[in-house]
């Protein structure tokens, strides 16, 4: 017996069409790619790691099988061992602690600060200490982590900061590109991202020749030359036809984000008199784009419902962090270790956020949550019940 489930009015993400831009080129991309047969380490691998390390604004970028194996990649070329520490926020995805497990290596979660629920700088620093080997730097929704003071930290400290840049591709400050502030970064192309591939893949970024050599190494079963292993590597290569796909949308995610960017301020005009909501602030360090838009309400779970069942796609980063996770139990860090990303927790809603997100998927979006959270009807273009 089939089921089937009807789409919702306003979809969280819209890949099919970003898919529709660039189709034509991809059916061409990939047919060149089966014509060649160069299926692996095939040439748009290379093309693909050099248009996205100019994109960022670094000397090196190395594709990889998924994010969660450039974030190990990069913490292992960064010198994190096992049993040393490394310091991820409370509120991530799991990825960025199980990167640092896989090695190993102890991941130490810290609180965020309540404004942008960005990893809280006086936090890393009072959790710094011998054993200490790395800080995990995640920009979270699509925005930069407090990279100056978090540099002026580990430099002090002597110990590696690796970005986490998987949700700000295109974010920017100074001049320089998530994934390249730090000793080295590492970005997911998961499809939802603000960069997304047709599955799994990954890179990681750096100006270090040494850590780039490193990573390309390790991300080949240990080898810099075939079948001479000389360290224990893994198995994880950007596949040809992600690079392929990755390629034509690298060169739309300016106009994306800037789409994106719009999409927000308009968010932010159309719920600026909605009691009950908090909106996301902006921070005065570098560009956001949107990766996701996250607002804050009371009695989250039954608002989420109410969007559910009014056609609108919603969703939470993050239900629960990462120490309170069943994984992290053994941390030994129970409620009130974290107290500004557990009361986030209960809070935190991720609006519909993509490019194509039009501006009466807009309204209705703000129609349906404003009247869940105020408990009466509310009317965008009067904005008031």
């Amino acid at each position: 017996m089939s089921t089937s489930t009807t789409p919702p009015q306003v979809p969280f993400v819209d890949l099919a069409s970003q898919h529709a831009e660039i189709a034509d080129e991809i059916e061409a991309g990939i047919a060149a790619v089966f014509a060649t047969t160069a299926f692996v380490d095939g040439p748009p691998v290379a093309a693909f790691e050099q248009q996205y390390a100019d994109f960022v604004g670094v000397d090196h970028c190395v594709g990889v099988a998924n994010g969660t194996d450039a974030i190990e990649l990069a913490l292992r070329a960064a010198g994190v061992r096992p049993g040393g520490e490394v310091i991820v926020p409370a509120n991530t995805f799991i990825a960025t602690a199980e990167a640092a497990s896989r090695i190993g290596a102890v991941p130490v979660p810290v609180d965020v600060d309540d404004e942008r629920l960005l990893i809280d700088p006086t936090q890393v620093e009072a959790a710094i200490n011998d054993r200490t080997q790395a800080v995990a730097a995640v920009h979270l929704f699509g925005q930069l982590a407090p990279m100056q003071r978090l540099a002026a930290i580990c430099r002090d400290a002597g110990v590696a900061l690796v970005e986490d840049a998987a949700q700000s591709q295109g974010a920017r400050t100074g001049g320089l590109g998530a994934g390249a502030i730090g000793t080295v970064g590492a970005t997911s192309f998961y499809p939802g991202k603000n960069l997304g591939a047709a599955g799994d893949a990954g890179a990681v970024t750096t100006n270090d020749a040494t850590i780039a050599a490193e990573i390309r190494r390790l991300r080949s079963h240990g080898s810099s030359v075939r079948y001479v292993h000389d360290v224990v590597g893994m198995n994880s290569r950007l596949d040809t036809i992600q690079a392929v796909y990755l390629r034509a949308k690298l060169d739309r995610l300016e106009k994306w984000n800037e789409l994106r960017v719009r999409a927000a301020a308009r968010y932010d005009r159309l719920l600026a008199g909605v009691e009950g909501v908090r909106r996301p602030l902006l921070g005065v360090e570098g560009q956001h784009v949107w990766h996701l838009y996250v607002v804050r309400v009371a009695e989250r779970d039954r608002v989420l419902a109410e969007l559910g069942r009014a056609g609108i796609g919603a969703g939470i980063h993050y239900p629960y962090p990462v120490h309170l996770t069943g994984a992290y139990a053994d941390l030994g860090m129970g409620r009130g270790t974290a107290p500004v990303a557990e009361a986030a927790a209960g809070e935190i809603l991720s609006l519909p956020m993509h490019p194509h997100l039009t501006e009466a998927m807009q309204d209705r979006v703000v129609e349906v949550l404003a009247s869940a959270v105020e408990g009466t009807e509310y009317n965008v273009e009067r904005g008031q019940e």
